[in-house]
């Protein structure tokens, strides 16, 4: 990376450290959208109950993932959406088009994870 022409020096961690770092980043965001996402505690709740019956209904490996899978796809699109919204409203919080537009497909984008669900489960447990 340069800035200005010259190259800037910057600590990045290597090995265990690195990995260890992420892990720290990760449970930090983790307990952060916890404490400030009510949406993100409101699926977290849902998947407690969708895995363990993904879990019981599912008749082997595939179909348990099948059932699992997308449920933990709505958690990962939640915490990319809460991202973007932090980051949007980092900018400015005041009323832009693009702005809007950014949060509203980053909603779109968790919508669309719940309509996976629920195919998923129907294509599944109505398939047998």
């Amino acid at each position: 990376m340069e800035a200005d022409g010259a190259a800037v020096d910057r600590y990045k961690p290597r090995g265990i450290t690195r990995v260890l770092s992420a892990l720290a980043a990760s449970a930090h965001g983790l307990a952060g959208a916890f404490r400030e996402e009510a949406a993100f505690r409101q699926e977290l709740a849902l998947a407690v109950a969708v895995i363990p019956l993904g879990l019981w209904l599912g008749h082997g490996g595939v179909e348990r993932a099948l059932l699992i899978a997308p449920m933990l796809l709505i958690l990962i699109v939640e915490l990319l959406n809460s991202a973007i919204e932090a980051t949007v409203d980092r900018i400015s919080f005041e009323r832009h088009a693009l702005a809007g537009l950014a949060k509203d497909i980053g909603s779109a984008a968790v919508l669309i994870s719940f309509v996976l669900l629920v195919a998923v489960w129907l294509l599944v447990l109505l398939g047998r």
